[in-house]
């Protein structure tokens, strides 16, 4: 019968053979089902994503206060953030006082708590609750009272408060809101991160593409034998061809539907596991409806593919399918022609500097992906070439060359994923090398002489010294340079041609945090000093000479308010300001509290910079409890050299995240492909034991079967990763910074020798027992 229909039956011929051939037929489409439904689940989650995203950003702007300034109402509220840092893990958290009786309840919360109390989220809670969380419990002086829903959380795992803090006055420069809902908005991404962004999705969704590829070849030696006995019975070439083909839909339908499973179950877990700070509720990870249906429609076809494609150079006679003969050596050139053409579509594509529209998406990604996939081709022709000249050694050794020398090409096929993830990886790692410098800005801080500073809008002399003395006495604190400081302005009306009043900053310290400020050539009690930075970085000097000068009156208070008047000294000094712990170079007035007593100053702040001893642990936790006992609402930020732009940030923790997922797929590749080899090879191991091979020799023979495919899988990654990162380098116009960056490439790979080699020791001892020579 031939047509449609006939094809229709030989592709049901296959399925039955696929579900009723016996044990081994099921064993081998269970294989598959399982290789395949592992792909399909990553790839169901990679269609999850842009949900993910889309979820968790719509939760964050839910929550966040209009940024607008709002009028007093009985719906308006004053609100301040509160995050802080605890072990290096962020903590957010926003405290509010209400205006009115109609105060809006955020995203989240039932109601509002009750003054001085807080709700948290479940996840906060866990850590307070923990002994874990015992510095951080003191951190925050509310009582908590509930929880914060899902809407009103990123993620599970995110630490995140509501407080009612009845403290919150304007003098806290807090903002006042009426509503719950500002979205911020979201820049697009550079030109750099986009190319990174594009050349990621590439790399870490064809290593799952071909693990598909690799599952549903999964048993071909015992698919010949039966193609083979197909033959005999009468069937010709085409017929057998489609019966496979039947066959490895079979396994790829079953794997569909297991990986739905598998996402399914792993959804689940989502929230229970963070790989790189990121983790999602099971509700985010909804596939995209048209990325689903691209997946189900692509794997079946895959596997149609990749069946047909397996036989076109396998000839099935009826009396079995003959390997004795030297088999027909690979061809190069068309695997070196696709990697050719991905580079050569890369390297004029134009220089990018950092705007988004000279980026040709498609282009980078069909170059990525031709260059990826040329570099995995050459793999099985470099396995035959290498192995091919082999002669002599361990017994060991010579069992896993001459197990690859009469067919390299299951064992290069597993390995493929290496290949892309290992020549996608090393150029990952030069772009972000070369481009991490564009993100990371220098800040002027200096971290040698300050690693904290603590803000708080307390202004009056005792709640500043209280908070100054509370942070010097906490344990692992060496010092502290505390200040508060205010505005001074020349009092009286606006004078011709002026546009403004002239004013000056003021500040208040005593002699040892003023000497950190200035270069001061003594200090007393009562000294007052004007700091002039010659137009450096602050006024000239003419300027200053306005407010800050010696026997100068200033008016203490703001335009429109009843002044309070002090005069300079005529006594003050002039000095040099110098640059801060914070990389600021304070001028102005300089007067200790002896001086000017800060009570008079209206609008103030209170600023330490501190100094900590990296000897004592959680040093910097104490510091940070100890400013949130005398001001709950005081921000701590830590003082560094550089700090790391947001966007960067975000882009890297998401490449890694994804990344590790992938690097677990291969070990699992790598795994379900060495078991199915072991499996196929039951009755020649048992037989080798039989006849006295020992059972070590045997696991070593494993781990070179392995082992020598990887180690040219990764030579094949390095060269074509360093080729692949100079590319896309050429088109940011940056040079490479390190050419040592495939090591830890290197070093994972090896890894996953070890891994897959310890772990298919079990099977293998197993597949070598007596009973493995029992024959059907």
């Amino acid at each position: 019968m031939s047509g449609p229909r006939g094809a229709l039956r030989d592709l049901g011929l296959g399925a039955r053979f696929a579900v009723t051939g016996g044990r081994r037929s099921w064993a081998r489409t269970v294989l598959t089902a399982v290789g395949v439904g592992l792909g399909v689940a990553l790839l169901l989650v990679a269609a999850s994503i842009p949900h993910m995203l889309q979820a968790r950003e719509g939760r964050t702007d839910a929550r966040q206060a209009s940024l607008d300034e709002a009028p007093v109402s009985a719906r308006s509220f004053r609100y301040v953030e509160v995050s802080t840092l605890y072990r290096d893990v962020a903590v957010h958290g926003v405290a509010l006082r209400p205006d009115g009786p109609d105060t809006p309840v955020p995203p989240g919360v039932a109601a509002l708590p009750a003054p001085g109390g807080m709700v948290v989220s479940p996840a906060l809670a866990e850590l307070l609750a923990s002994p874990e969380g015992a510095l951080l419990k003191g951190r925050f002086p509310y009582r908590q009272v509930g929880t914060i829903g899902d809407a009103g959380l990123a993620g599970p795992g995110e630490l995140f408060l509501y407080a009612h803090d009845p403290g919150i006055a304007d003098a806290t420069r807090a903002s006042r809101a009426d509503r719950f809902g500002h979205g911020t908005g979201e820049r697009p991404l550079e030109g750099p991160l986009l190319l990174i962004v594009v050349l990621a999705c590439v790399v870490l969704l064809l290593p799952v593409l071909v693990f598909v590829g690799v599952a549903v070849r999964f048993g071909g030696e015992q698919r010949d034998r039966r193609l083979a006995a197909l033959r005999l019975v009468g069937a010709d070439a085409g017929m057998t061809r489609r019966a496979a083909a039947g066959e490895a839909l079979v396994g790829a339908v079953f794997g569909l539907a297991l990986g739905g499973v598998f996402f399914l179950l792993g959804r689940q877990l989502a929230g229970r596991v963070t790989v790189w700070d990121v983790n999602a509720f099971p509700g985010d990870l909804v596939p995209e409806p048209v990325l689903a249906a691209a997946v189900v429609t692509a794997v079946p076809l895959c596997a149609l593919a990749v069946t047909l494609f397996a036989l076109r150079g396998v000839v099935v006679e009826p009396l079995g399918v003959v390997r004795g003969g030297v088999p027909r050596p690979r061809r190069s050139w068309w695997r070196l022609l696709i990697a050719v053409s991905g580079l050569a579509l890369l390297l004029p594509a134009g220089r990018l500097y950092a705007e988004v529209a000279s980026l040709d998406t498609y282009r980078v990604a069909l170059g990525a992906l031709l260059a990826l996939t040329g570099f995995t081709a050459l793999l099985p022709w470099l396995v035959e070439a290498a192995v091919r000249p082999l002669r002599g050694g361990p017994p060991s050794w010579q069992l896993a060359v001459r197990r690859l020398q009469l067919g390299s090409g299951t064992a290069a096929r597993a390995v493929g994923g290496i290949v892309v993830a290992g020549a996608g990886a090393i150029a990952l790692l030069m772009m972000f090398g070369a481009v991490q410098s564009d993100f990371m800005r220098p800040t002027n801080m200096d971290d040698a002489r300050a690693q904290l500073q603590v803000w708080s809008a307390a202004a009056d002399a005792r709640t500043a010294r209280a908070l100054i003395d509370e942070v010097d006495a906490a344990p692992g604190v060496e010092g502290v340079v505390g200040v508060v400081q205010a505005d001074a302005r020349r009092p009286g009306p606006l004078r011709p041609g002026e546009g403004f009043v002239p004013r000056t900053a003021l500040t208040v310290a005593e002699c040892p945090s003023l000497r950190e400020l200035g270069d001061l050539p003594s200090c007393r009690d009562g000294d007052v000093f004007i700091a002039r930075t010659h137009g450096r970085e602050g006024p000239d000097d003419a300027y200053l000479a306005e407010t800050a000068r010696p026997g100068a009156l200033v008016d203490l208070r703001d335009e429109g308010e009843r002044p309070v008047l002090w005069r300079v000294p005529a006594t003050a000094r002039l000095v040099d300001a110098r640059r801060d712990p914070m990389g600021v170079m304070p001028f102005g007035i300089y007067a200790t509290p002896g001086a000017l007593d800060a009570a008079l100053l209206e609008d103030a702040e209170t600023v330490a910079m501190v100094r900590l001893d990296p000897a004592v642990p959680d040093a910097g936790e104490h510091a940070r409890n100890a400013a949130a006992r005398v001001d709950p609402l005081a921000r701590v930020r830590a003082i560094q050299d550089f700090e790391r732009d947001r966007q960067y940030t975000s882009v890297r923790t998401g490449v890694l995240a994804a990344a590790t997922a992938t690097m677990g797929l291969i070990a699992l590749s790598l795994l379900v492909s060495m078991v199915e080899q072991l499996r196929e090879r039951r009755g020649l191991l048992a037989a080798l034991v039989a006849f006295g091979t020992r059972r070590t020799t045997l696991g070593w023979s494993v781990l070179w079967q392995t082992a020598l495919p990887v180690a040219l899988g990764l030579a094949i990654s390095v060269v074509g990763g360093l080729a692949l990162g100079a590319a896309l380098l050429r088109m940011i116009d940056k040079t490479v910074v390190d050419w040592w960056v495939f090591l830890p490439v290197v070093g994972v790979g090896a890894g996953l020798v070890l891994v897959v080699t310890l772990l298919s020791l079990p099977p293998l001892w197993r597949l070598m027992r007596p009973d493995g020579l029992r024959t059907e």
